[in-house]
């Protein structure tokens, strides 16, 4: 297979040659009609397309489903994504994804670990979110090996609030493990923020959200985590977690390359508006795309899809588009330890790449050396 495009970052024309799954050249030619990037990796993903990851009830094909539903988006690699509630429930969760793994060859290749969400989070409202209240709690080691057990050894990322009894010794104990911890969902103090880096926290779950709706000028939590060079932060960038500004302000403190997109999609993304049930959960989509609680003020969520991030990162803030779409492959790549597969285009890589017309949507999609979605539309 023979791709040719605009290559992001350089700008450079260049026919991609792909053989038996991997890219196998790269050479430049005269001029593009599309631009060409790596698959999308998205670390926070609740599910997509009426799929809900967060549901035992969900069948393996289901969840198969949503990962297909996802090339159309650009995404060939996720962390499924785990939210708060009781150990059964999590364990089933957990139990199931890991089923499907081993079922479908294409939900394998995709799932680059799990994300679990919760529930050792805060159980105040604004910085819990839309996680139950009920099941929140805090850390404790045990409990998460058996989720780990469940996982099958999977969960690659944490996310937690640091202020809990414990904590920082649980923090300690998930890094030895090649865990990622991140903060999130907390109303922790600057001083417990700065404690939780010294113990190898490494990254911000959603920067600007799972927070009180109003804080002191300073200090607190935000400003603390965003002046933090030892944290990468993700962002959702949808247009709604995050005013303009705010985007344009929070990626100028962290800097490109501490920077993550991630569109935490829940089970309504890439459904028409209307109103879900997802398990005991009630969200709307409103037809401008705000995923939120009926009748509250709290987002639930978004319904964003990883391409729209990375266009609304361009007009938001100084981003190039190179930069905004390296937050969606090399550094995610990075902090998971996977750069030397995946995040770049380049010769021996795994084929995973994107195709974008000038308006950045998907037009083709090739995971693991397959088209896996075309747009009538487009040619090679």
């Amino acid at each position: 297979m023979k791709l040719s495009g605009w290559l992001a970052p350089s700008h450079n024309a260049i026919e991609l040659q792909i053989e038996a799954g991997a890219i196998t050249s790269l050479e430049p030619v005269a001029t593009a009609a599309h631009w060409l990037a790596p698959g999308f990796i998205d670390m926070q993903v609740n599910g997509f397309g009426g799929v809900d990851f967060n549901d035992p009830a969900t069948t393996t094909e289901q969840i198969a489903q949503a990962i297909r539903r996802l090339w159309a988006t650009g995404v060939t690699h996720l962390l499924p994504t785990v939210i708060t509630g009781s150990h059964e429930h999590l364990t089933a969760c957990f139990a199931n994804l890991v089923k499907a793994a081993d079922e479908f060859p294409e939900v394998a290749y995709a799932t680059l670990g799990f994300h679990l969400e919760g529930p050792f989070i805060s159980t105040e409202d604004g910085p819990r979110g839309a996680h139950p209240r009920a099941h929140a709690r805090p850390p404790d080691w045990n409990e998460f090996m058996r989720l780990q057990d469940a996982a099958r050894g999977r969960i690659r990322l944490i996310t937690l609030a640091p202020e809990w009894e414990g904590a920082l010794a649980f923090i300690e104990r998930a890094v030895a493990e090649k865990i990622i911890v991140a903060l999130g969902h907390t109303a922790a103090t600057p001083q417990q923020i700065r404690d939780a880096i010294s113990v190898g926290a490494t990254m911000s779950t959603h920067l600007g959200n799972g927070s009180h709706a109003q804080l002191a000028r300073h200090p607190n939590y935000i400003w603390e985590q965003l002046a933090a060079d030892e944290l990468h932060a993700s962002f959702i960038v949808d247009g709604h977690h995050l005013p303009p500004a705010v985007v344009k302000c929070f990626l100028r403190a962290k800097g490109v390359a501490r920077s993550i997109l991630v569109t935490d999609a829940i089970a309504a993304a890439g459904c028409p508006p209307g109103r879900y049930q997802f398990g005991d959960l009630t969200v709307e989509v409103t037809p401008q795309g705000r995923v939120c609680l009926p009748g509250t003020p709290y987002l639930a969520g978004s319904a964003v899809q990883m391409h729209e991030a990375i266009a609304n990162t361009v007009k938001f803030s100084d981003a190039t588009l190179s930069e905004a779409i390296q937050m969606a492959t090399a550094n995610p790549a990075a902090l998971l330890g996977v750069s030397d597969k995946h995040g770049e285009l380049a010769a021996g890589r795994p084929a995973d790449v994107v195709i974008l017309n000038e308006t950045l949507e998907v037009v083709a999609t090739v995971c693991g050396g397959k088209m896996v979605f075309k747009r009538i539309e487009y040619t090679l």
